[in-house]
């Protein structure tokens, strides 16, 4: 029954899209199947989109979507500075629906409905909202925090004025005064800020969280991989606490967590958005493959690309997944299109140095608080690397023997990095050592400490290592490593 939905979903978008702006200059008029319309749409990303976005801020109706969005989802983009996400009165429920979805689901895989008793708080960005072309706009959290429904506003902490607080540090200290003596029994938030309240927490109540709160029962995490993050918060916590992971995004609410028992995210396959998969290998390419749902094998690396009803068409939104279920449609996140490493032909994802990361802190019985990989293009006669700059909580006790293993499970993950050390063209990693605090340091020195920012996991270029240069402890760091 899942072609029918899909296809109805399809041929709801191509209805209203027939009367956009954006579907006149596509020629959309003429198209009657699916071929035709991946001829006439191209794939996208926010910069081949901005034209249209300036229409709608310049007042413009009908052109991406019937009339004008209600919002404007404000997210920072790598290439394109500031992007100007539409969210539409029929896409917020995409966003509002899916999270309760995600709860429901939990509470009927688990039984534990007692958490909906207690205080949750919620790790956002501030609901202050401005007007760009008269449309208010602010962070997706912010904008969320507006529809939170009633029966969980008088549960939802922190409070309204804390939210708003815009310098990091200061909303996190008023966060922990306002939650410390509270219920707390559901904490959401992107595992490093969530770490950074635990942390705050602890040294305000020389507790463990799980004592300080013991009703607590549900993490709710999404943004990036909880796996380098896990060992740590629940150390914090100190005990066992269920997780549900989400998959939110600006452009979607994609994926939420339906089991405690199966591996990956239900695809939200029946919420306003049709998908399309390209081969992560074809990304870039001019013509690349476009598959459909029914199309998708398993274990196999895709790009996501999605049409909705946001007027998000042929859209790339940058991220990789891979399916680990078909019936039903669950996938797990691997990284982003433009977060890889192939200076050397190599293309390392975010998915490999995660799990190699994770091997060798297990073999060393080490912990990281936070790290990213970029290349070293050596000049002259020099040999090129890969630098790992990593923050550690527990270093190892062996150093050298670290590294090897590290080096050694990145090669067992890709076959080209594999290839390359083999041949002499790259020499084994580089680890430089970042003093305690080092990438906390690093987000707030470039203004993005705290709320949804994020980490690269991965760079293709030294933009974000030279910048972390400053804070490498130069007494554990060194070319000999």
């Amino acid at each position: 029954m899942l072609w029918p939905i899909r296809e109805r979903i399809w041929k709801e978008l191509l209805a209203v899209l027939r009367n956009t702006e954006f579907g006149k200059d596509h020629h959309i008029q003429s198209v009657s199947n699916l071929q035709e319309f991946r001829q006439a749409i191209p794939i996208r990303d926010y910069e081949a989109l901005k034209p249209y976005i300036q229409k709608v801020k310049e007042g413009r109706h009908n052109v991406l979507w019937k009339g004008r969005p209600i919002y404007f989802a404000k997210t920072s983009g790598t290439t394109s500075g500031t992007k100007y996400i539409p969210i539409t009165k029929d896409s917020i429920p995409n966003h509002i629906n899916t999270a309760r979805n995600a709860l429901l689901s939990y509470m009927a895989d688990t039984g534990n409905y007692a958490f909906a008793g207690g205080k949750m708080i919620f790790l956002s960005g501030s609901p202050e909202l401005e007007r760009v072309g008269d449309v208010p706009t602010g962070r997706l959290s912010g904008i969320v925090n507006h529809h939170v429904p009633k029966y969980l506003r008088t549960n939802q902490l922190p409070s309204y004025e804390t939210n708003c607080i815009e310098d990091w540090e200061t909303k996190l200290d008023k966060i922990v005064a306002e939650t410390i003596q509270q219920n707390m029994t559901l904490i959401s938030g992107i595992p490093p800020w969530m770490q950074m309240y635990f942390d705050r927490l602890i040294e305000k109540s020389g507790k463990p969280v799980g004592e300080l709160f013991p009703n607590l029962s549900v993490l709710v995490q999404g943004g990036v991989n909880f796996e380098p993050y896990k060992a740590k918060l629940f150390a914090s916590v100190g005990r066992p606490v269920d997780t549900i992971e989400l998959f939110p995004a600006s452009e979607g609410f994609f994926a939420f967590q339906d089991s405690m028992k199966h591996e990956g995210l239900l695809l939200n396959t029946n919420s306003g958005i049709y998908f399309e998969f390209v081969p992560a290998a074809e990304i870039f390419n001019e013509h690349p493959t476009r598959l459909s749902l029914a199309e998708v094998k398993l274990g196999e690396q895709y790009a996501i690309i999605i049409n909705s009803n946001a007027g998000l068409w042929g859209y790339n939104i940058g991220d990789t997944i891979r399916f680990v279920s078909l019936n039903p449609y669950r996938i797990v996140v691997t990284g982003r299109t433009k977060h890889f490493i192939s200076a050397f032909g190599e293309h390392v994802i975010g998915e490999e140095v995660e799990a190699a990361m994770l091997d060798a802190c297990k073999q060393h019985n080490a912990s990281v608080v936070e790290f990213t990989v970029a290349p070293y293009i050596a000049s002259g006669d020099g040999q090129s690397y890969h630098e790992w700059l990593v923050e550690f909580e527990k270093t190892p006790d062996n150093m050298e023997a670290f590294v090897t293993d590290l080096d050694n499970a990145l090669r067992q993950r890709n076959v080209y990095y594999d290839d390359l050390i083999a041949g002499n063209i790259l020499k084994r990693l580089q680890l430089s050592i970042l003093q305690p605090q080092g990438f906390v340091q690093y987000m707030k020195s470039i203004g993005k400490l705290g709320g949804q920012n994020k980490v690269p996991r991965l760079s293709n270029d030294r933009k974000l290592a030279e910048g972390l240069t400053a804070f490498v402890d130069k007494r554990l760091s060194s070319p000999a490593i």
